[in-house]
């Protein structure tokens, strides 16, 4: 690809864009949400004890309900994140992270509809969007919480 100086000057803006991104609150308050949360003992225990309930449920999702365990195991996956979800310093970082997320959405919407209306973004924060199912499984699970 042969540089002009318009391809230089978008690469300039997107740079200068990237910069006021990182230095915007809403990237401040997701890097210090989620450093409270990666130094709290308690947010890492409920963290890690998901984090092995959901390596459960991958067993169990091969076999599906013919799992001996697949009710049992659905039941503690739901109750071991929603736990980990109520913990203050979780919730603090995932409403942190929406933020963000819908902030990059919008800039990218932007941006997008800038070159044309057909150019598709993401909206609505689709990245962080688990087809509303509670274990973040995309779905597969069946739970709702």
């Amino acid at each position: 690809m042969i540089a002009t100086m318009e391809y230089v000057n978008i690469l300039d803006e997107s740079e200068r864009l990237g910069k006021m991104i990182l230095q915007s609150d809403i990237m401040q308050d997701y890097q210090t949400t989620r450093s409270i949360m990666e130094t709290d003992d308690e947010a890492q225990k409920l963290i890690r004890e998901f984090s092995a309930m959901k390596e459960h449920y991958d067993d169990v999702q091969r076999f599906g309900r013919y799992h001996p365990d697949y009710y049992d195991i659905m039941k503690k996956v739901r109750s071991t994140k929603r736990e980990m979800d109520m913990n203050d310093k979780v919730a603090a970082f995932k409403i942190a992270e929406r933020n963000l997320q819908k902030l990059l959405d919008e800039i990218s919407s932007f941006v997008a509809n800038s070159v044309s209306e057909q150019v598709k973004a993401p909206r609505d924060g689709a990245a962080l969007t688990d087809s509303g199912c509670g274990c973040g499984s995309g779905g597969a699970c069946g739970c709702a919480s």
